[in-house]
């Protein structure tokens, strides 16, 4: 294998490297995101919930 051969091959091996864990991160990212949209949505129902037991009704969302 030729030096340039060598080379070429770590570039790749460094551009695959890079492209796994980019799309490792954009995945991880969007995870977070719908669990924190989840949360949220417990956190309003929950809010809710209470203003309805309790009869504070007021829309200071």
């Amino acid at each position: 294998m030729s030096d340039q051969d060598r080379q070429n091959h770590k570039d790749t091996i460094t551009n695959n490297i890079k492209d796994g864990a980019g799309a490792l991160f954009h995945a991880t990212h969007k995870a977070l995101e719908a669990t924190e949209n989840t949360a949220m949505g417990a956190v309003d129902a929950t809010s809710k919930t209470i203003k309805n037991v309790t009869g504070n009704n007021d829309s200071h969302e």
